[in-house]
């Protein structure tokens, strides 16, 4: 099956100001751009910050883990626990479209540095494993209710510019789908080589509330000064 990155193009929303600041926002499995949209307001950003969110489409594929069915996927997942194989080839493909998304923001003028990746769940994921190895410094990275893939050959691929990057983790501590324990471990990998991740847990399942969302705002609000 051929995959496209291309087959709808991205939700935009900008609010406040002139854009000076971008946050590229990655869905879960299974969902698509719209899914986080709508958490837009809820965020609590300063009117006069101008932000560009930005709400990709992952690529249809087969999904081992869902009976090969075809979805939004960023890659294919076999299983959810660290003995799974991963899907190396279509975890660097989406990298890559990530890569681009991000380039697209530096090239329309906004600075490495005020552009956050991240999302949930598989997009968490994705947003965790691109954006430390992106090799331009970014304002920060968001990991919702996730974990690290290749968590292995992170220390060896991280980039030295976002050795420093704030990078938000939040997991619900009765999640179903990806185990408490696995957010955990990951934070763990990722603080052992970049001191600036942090780690909050909700009373919570594989989903995201008022008190998580507040909390991130507060944080997007930190990482743009």
């Amino acid at each position: 099956m051929t995959i496209h990155y291309d087959d709808v193009e991205p939700i935009l929303i900008e609010t406040g100001g002139p854009v000076t600041a971008s946050v590229i926002w990655l869905h879960g499995l299974g969902a698509d751009g719209n899914d986080f949209a709508g958490i837009v307001p809820e965020l609590g950003m300063p009117e006069d910050l101008g932000l560009r969110y930005i709400f990709p489409h992952a690529p249809m594929r087969p999904v081992t883990l869902n009976m090969g069915h075809v979805m939004r996927a960023w890659y294919d997942i076999v299983g959810l626990d660290a003995s799974s194989a991963e899907d190396k080839v279509g975890i660097t493909q989406s990298q890559q479209y990530i890569d681009k998304l991000i380039q697209c923001e530096i090239d329309q003028g906004i600075a490495s540095q005020r552009i956050i990746v991240g999302g949930f769940s598989q997009g968490g994921a994705l947003g965790l494993y691109a954006g430390l190895r992106f090799d331009q410094a970014l304002a920060g990275i968001l990991a919702l209710s996730c974990y690290l893939p290749l968590a292995s050959e992170l220390s060896v691929q991280i980039s030295d510019a976002n050795r420093g990057t704030p990078v938000f983790f939040a997991h619900g501590r009765q999640d179903p789908v990806v185990d408490f324990s696995m957010g955990c471990q990951s934070y763990e990998r990722v603080r052992g080589v970049n001191p600036a991740a942090v780690f909050h847990e909700y009373p919570m399942g594989h989903n995201v509330i008022g008190e998580e969302i507040q909390d991130i705002g507060v944080w997007i609000r930190e990482c743009l000064g």
